[in-house]
């Protein structure tokens, strides 16, 4: 099985663009995307979790920016009628159906998506195997417009992993108390924080005799603790009943909340369950779960995605380990996730984890960015595969071939920095320098990625989602 991305051209260029191919293997040491605004990063994103998801692999893909619902904009070729809903034009004429310019508009795009699929080897059938095949679903934590996610489901309902790997249990728990103690602005560190501890200590209590360790049974324990010790210590020396009374009133308050309500309701935050096929008729649907988050502001944005990468990474440590392609991650933003040092936040240190685990088990990481200073490239030291798309300032390509230069794809490159950074000032648009660690001095080539299946309108609204989610 080979990855279809586009046309690629060797360096130095000479010839005419040929097939480009990638192996699913090639995925598992991870991919690097990044590039201006406007370059066609997105695009190449929607390129690799389309193919992947052709390929029969799972697909989990993180949504900061809005535009990776769409998709679930698959329409069949040919089809202008499908695109019509989701143009910027007039309200359509209820005589006529729909207005002249909207629908020859509708038809420009329609044929022009067909031409480039055709163009790219993609036939109607292949389009339709892709919909019939694919159980794309939409989570958005915080927000009914698509699925709810249940945020403290590892806290409030007793997962099947604490009788099969407690550990994994034990890690998603700790997770889940950190985002509720940073939520009422109190230390969330699992090590260090005594409060952490305390309600670690009284949840897992719960959980392992089978009893709910919801907040307001949790708020019931704190007033009335059912233990005496907390390690070697008595519980009123490790935290005092003063302060345990000031925990439980900021937590009561959280609980009151009527804009926390929705955090607490929907599908279980379950990373394993979001990943297997779907029990439907033969053959089983290959999952694509798109997690919204674009809808939350930063701070809550990054308390969510370090729990949601703490789950997958309790995740990927109970899998067996393979040499294939299990599942595919897809972060299209990473800006804020993974800064140098010593910025730390919560999401920094799972995805530090995953960068250089995940590959072990069959979990590929697939991380793009605009902003390519504020990554930290110690970090993505590992990554095998570079997709480098057009950036304008001097000091974003020498960051990017900065990171090249640690990493072991650049090891083996015969190609100079003062060239890649010479050819990388001038890519066009949609053009990307791709760097594959797997094939060695032949691993340097442009690439023009081909025409994605969905068709890419933009950002969506809640009401937007709401509706394509609906139906």
């Amino acid at each position: 099985m080979v990855l279809h991305l586009g046309r690629s051209l060797g360096l130095p260029v000479q010839g005419e663009p040929r097939s480009h191919g990638l192996a699913p293997a090639h995925l598992l040491t991870h991919t690097v995307i990044t590039g201006m605004t406007g370059s066609g990063k997105t695009g190449l994103v929607f390129v690799l979790a389309e193919e992947a998801l052709r390929a029969r692999v799972p697909v989990l893909m993180v949504d900061v920016k809005g535009d990776l619902a769409n998709l679930l904009l698959t329409p069949d070729p040919g089809d202008p009628a499908a695109l019509l809903a989701w143009l910027d034009v007039a309200s359509p004429d209820p005589d006529l159906g729909t207005t002249p310019p909207a629908l020859a508009q509708a038809q420009a795009l329609c044929a022009a998506r067909d031409e480039g699929l055709a163009d790219a080897g993609i036939t109607a059938d292949d389009l339709q195997r892709f919909r019939r095949e694919t159980h794309i679903r939409v989570l958005t934590p915080g927000s009914t417009a698509g699925e709810p996610v249940h945020l403290l489901s590892s806290l409030e309902r007793r997962s099947p992993l604490w009788d099969a790997d407690p550990e994994a249990a034990r890690d998603s728990l700790a997770a889940a108390v950190s985002l509720v103690l940073r939520l009422v602005g109190r230390d969330a560190d699992p090590a260090r924080s005594r409060e952490h501890v305390l309600l670690s200590v009284l949840a897992e209590r719960r959980l392992c005799a089978g009893q709910p360790a919801d907040l307001p049974s949790l708020l019931a324990d704190l007033d009335t603790p059912p233990i005496e010790r907390v390690g070697a210590m008595a519980i009123d020396r490790f935290v005092s009943p003063k302060d345990r009374n000031t925990l439980a009133a900021a937590l009561n308050a959280l609980v009151a909340s009527p804009s926390f309500a929705s955090w607490r309701e929907g599908t279980p935050l379950d990373v394993a369950a979001w990943l297997s096929p779907d029990a439907g008729p033969e053959p089983r649907r290959t999952p694509a779960v798109v997690l919204s988050v674009a809808h939350l502001d930063d701070d809550e944005r990054r308390l969510v995605l370090g729990l949601l990468l703490s789950e997958l990474l309790a995740y990927v440590r109970g899998l067996q380990g393979t040499s294939s392609l299990r599942a595919l991650v897809v972060l299209d933003e990473v800006y804020g996730l993974l800064p140098p040092h010593p910025a730390n936040p919560p999401t920094k240190r799972p995805l530090v984890a995953l960068m250089k685990q995940a590959r072990a088990f069959g979990v590929g990481m697939v991380l793009a960015t605009q902003n390519p200073m504020d990554l930290d490239y110690r970090a993505l030291s590992n990554a095998g595969l570079w997709c480098i798309g057009r950036l304008q300032t001097d000091a974003d390509r020498a960051r990017v071939v900065d990171g090249l230069a640690h990493s072991d794809a650049f090891a083996t490159s015969a190609h100079s920095r003062a060239a890649l950074d010479d050819t990388i000032k001038r890519l066009g648009k949609r053009w990307f320098l791709v760097r594959n660690a797997h094939e060695g001095a032949q691993g340097t080539r442009l690439l023009r990625p081909r025409q994605t299946l969905a068709w890419l309108r933009g950002p969506l609204t809640r009401a937007e989602l709401r509706k394509l989610t609906r139906g």
